[in-house]
C-alpha cells in the first residue's frame, strides 16, 4: 500500500509539473516574441547571430507547451511508452536550452558588433530613408541616446554636417530650447551613443531572462525525475490510480 500511495503521489506530481511546464512554455513564447520585437526595432534582425536567440526561445516554448499535454496524457493513461517519450523529450529540451545558453554567451560579441554596424548604417541613411529616420528617432528618444557610438556621428552626414547639428530626437526629453540640436553639448542633448544604451538595456533585462530560464530548467529536472519514477512504477506492474 505504501508503494501504491507513493506512486499516486508521483502521478499527481507529474500532473502538477506538467501544468508548470505549460505555464513555462507560454512564458518562453511571450519572452521570445518581446525580444524579437525589441531587436527588430534596433534594425539588426537580418543578422542571424542577433535573431537566433529569440527564435530558439520561441521554438522551445512552443515545444514545451505541447509536450506538457503529452506528459499529462501519458500519466493519465498510465502508458509506459508515452511517459517514456515524455521524459526523453523533456531531456532533449533541457539539453537544447543548455546549448542555447552556451551559444548566446559565445555569440554575445557578434550581437554587439551587429548592433553597432546597423546603427552606423542607419545614421548614414537617415536623410534618405523615412522608415530608418522614424525608427532611429524612436530609438534615440526611447533610450535617451544619440548616434551609433556618440552624438558626433551625426557631424559627418547630411543634413547635419553643414550646420554642426544632430536630430532633434537627441535633445533631452525636457528640453525647451528650439535650437537644442544645433551646436549641441551635454547640457542640451543626450551625448551617449545608442549602441551602448541598447546594450546596457539588454544586459539589464538578460538577468530576468536568465532567472526565468534557471527556474524552468529546475522544474524540468524535477519533471524528468518524477517521470522516471512513474515509468519505474508502471513497468513494475503496480497499479497507479
Amino acid at each position: 500500500m505504501a508503494l501504491e500511495g507513493g506512486m499516486k503521489c508521483v502521478k499527481f506530481l507529474v500532473f502538477f509539473f506538467n501544468f508548470l511546464f505549460w505555464l513555462c512554455g507560454i512564458a518562453l513564447i511571450v519572452i521570445g516574441i518581446l525580444v524579437q520585437i525589441e531587436l527588430n526595432k534596433t534594425l539588426i534582425m537580418h543578422s542571424v547571430s542577433a535573431s537566433g536567440a529569440p527564435i530558439v526561445i520561441i521554438v522551445v516554448g512552443v515545444v514545451i507547451f505541447f509536450v506538457s499535454f503529452f506528459g499529462c496524457c501519458g500519466a493519465a493513461k498510465e502508458n509506459y511508452c508515452m511517459v517514456t517519450t515524455f521524459a526523453i523529450l523533456l531531456t532533449c529540451i533541457f539539453l537544447v536550452e543548455i546549448a542555447a545558453a552556451i551559444a548566446g554567451y559565445i555569440f554575445k560579441d557578434k550581437v554587439r558588433t551587429a548592433l553597432q554596424d546597423r546603427l552606423e548604417v542607419a545614421v548614414r541613411k537617415y536623410g534618405n530613408d523615412s522608415l530608418i529616420r522614424d525608427t532611429m528617432d524612436e530609438l534615440q528618444r526611447k533610450y535617451s541616446c544619440c548616434g551609433a557610438h556618440n552624438y558626433t556621428d551625426w557631424f559627418g552626414v547630411e543634413p547635419f554636417k553643414s550646420n554642426h547639428s544632430v536630430p532633434k530626437s537627441c535633445c533631452w526629453a525636457n528640453a525647451t530650447m528650439a535650437t537644442c540640436n544645433i551646436n549641441p553639448t551635454a547640457t542640451t542633448i543626450n551625448v551617449r551613443g545608442c549602441a551602448g544604451s541598447i546594450e546596457a538595456w539588454l544586459k539589464k533585462h538578460i538577468v530576468i531572462v536568465a532567472a526565468v530560464a534557471l527556474g524552468i530548467a529546475f522544474f524540468e529536472l524535477l519533471g524528468i525525475v518524477f517521470a522516471c519514477c512513474l515509468m519505474k512504477g508502471i513497468r513494475s506492474g503496480y497499479e497507479v490510480m
